[in-house]
């Protein structure tokens, strides 16, 4: 094992992916010594179970994508390989135009790839049906907003009604700012290749899969077991592993980083930031001011959960399908909905009596719903639901969920701002970046990039050796 002392600050999934590589505990040899600073009462971020009307559910994310390695590979290096189970087949909708609608196969993120599927819908009016059959010339460049790029392509219905929600679902954030090229970047090839934007979004939706391997991916027990097992295997793998430890400062000295924590001082040959870009931004902005100003600028979107437990012998009809997106452009209260008991096999099998689902509420620049009492929200959530489903029954239990900075926003040009502040923390030396701000917002995504923060941090700490090369390699 090195001698090297790491801090890791921030205990979110990043955070935590972070420190179970350097410390081994996700597999292979130990790379250093480590300290997790996570700064408030538990580890998880977005990732969070707990108990509602008796039944253990999650209380922030809820799936991984799982044709993406990153989370499965970690989930099955910490023991809970044999808690993996994907969604069941129950099919999603989309509430507009006054009724729930099947959401259209065949399409990637919204843009459709099957005008047939798309028809049968009845998602579109017929004058937008019409419009997204007769594609227009769009020039890409660079990078465009997914919503503006496809509106001039196949007609502004196509991302009020499809686009917008399935964003909505993933960003909270609005079409019409969204990076194509961060968010979608398969799309921007496809926009780039200059042939019909239809033709293409149904090849890829019709590339051939991994035999065997689902979409999604979720845990028995729900996705909040994931970050309380990393934690358990990183600190029996000898990580100093802190909640309620916020950082105070974070300053470079000659040989490596000085971090004040609860009025400690720790001394640290690295640093891995596994935090939200403002909290970043606070901490680099004596040593990293360029970081600190470029961090400033990324936004958040703030949102809220409303979980809702029934009994299932009070409800006159079970909602069917795995629940609903929604368009902003319909003026409803929540966003989406998701019939968890319908989802998840695990669920349903736990809790045969109750019926759980969950709503969400709160978008980019529309977070009212943080700042409304639990019981509004609630009624919000009901009034809706029984406007789209006819569901009149009364919840037993409640609860609600709030991140008033749970998703970043990746607007154009978002590529090149990480581009940046990754620029100038290698220029501070000793320091790398990780987590939902970066590369992407998904749970695979970020444990992607807390392996990336990982090698550079080796790299960094791995003296040269004469002929060119390292010592040492690590890799993830």
């Amino acid at each position: 094992m090195s001698d090297a002392q790491v801090v890791v600050v921030g205990g979110g999934i990043a955070g935590l992916a972070a420190a179970a590589f350097l410390s081994g505990a996700a597999g292979g040899a130990a790379r250093a010594r480590v300290t997790l600073l996570e700064a408030s009462g538990r580890v998880g971020g977005k990732l969070w179970g707990g108990e509602v009307g008796g039944v253990r559910v999650d209380l922030g994310a809820e799936s991984v994508l799982a044709r993406r390695p990153e989370a499965v590979e970690l989930a099955r290096a910490v023991g809970l390989g044999g808690e993996l189970e994907p969604p069941t087949t129950a099919k999603a909708a989309i509430w507009t135009r006054g009724a729930l609608r099947p959401l259209p196969g065949g399409q990637v993120m919204g843009v459709p790839g099957d005008l047939a599927a798309l028809e049968a819908s009845g998602v579109l009016t017929a004058e937008g049906l019409e419009r997204a059959r007769h594609e227009e010339p769009t020039e890409v460049g660079e990078d465009v907003a997914i919503g503006r790029y496809v509106a001039d392509r196949l007609g502004r219905e196509v991302v009020d009604r499809l686009v917008e929600p399935l964003l909505g679902g993933v960003y909270a954030g609005r079409a019409d700012e969204i990076s194509l090229r961060a968010a979608v970047p398969q799309l921007l090839a496809v926009a780039r290749g200059g042939g019909s934007l239809v033709e293409g979004v149904h090849e890829l939706a019709s590339r051939p899969q991994v035999v065997g391997t689902p979409v999604f991916n979720g845990l028995r027990g729900g996705l909040g077991t994931l970050p309380e097992a990393v934690a358990a295997a990183c600190v029996k793998a000898g990580v100093d592993l802190r909640t309620d430890a916020p950082v105070d400062e974070l300053r470079r000295t000659p040989g490596g980083w000085r971090v004040v924590t609860g009025g400690e001082v720790l001394h640290a040959d690295a640093v891995v930031l596994a935090v939200p870009a403002p909290a970043a931004a606070r901490l680099l902005r004596e040593d990293a001011p360029a970081a600190a100003t470029e961090l400033d600028a990324v936004e958040y979107a703030g949102m809220a959960l409303v979980t809702l437990a029934f009994r299932r012998s009070d409800l006159a009809e079970l909602p069917t399908g795995s629940g609903f997106l929604v368009p902003p452009v319909d003026g409803r209260r929540i966003k989406a909905s998701t019939f968890s008991s319908n989802k998840w096999g695990w669920l349903e099998r736990s809790a045969p009596d109750a019926f759980l689902l969950r709503t969400s509420l709160g978008r980019h620049r529309e977070d009212e719903a943080l700042g409304l009492p639990d019981e509004e929200l609630v009624a919000r959530s009901l009034a809706d639901l029984e406007e789209a489903i006819g569901l009149t029954a009364r919840p037993y239990d409640t609860f609600v969920s709030r991140f008033a900075a749970g998703l970043p926003q990746y607007p154009v040009g978002h590529p090149g701002r990480v581009a940046r502040v990754r620029a100038a923390a290698e220029r501070v030396g000793a320091l790398a970046l990780c987590g939902a701000a970066y590369d992407g917002v998904g749970i695979p995504a970020c444990i992607a990039s807390a392996a990336a923060a990982v090698a550079a941090v080796d790299r960094l700490l791995t003296p040269a050796t004469g002929d060119g090369s390292t010592e040492r390699t690590m890799g993830a």
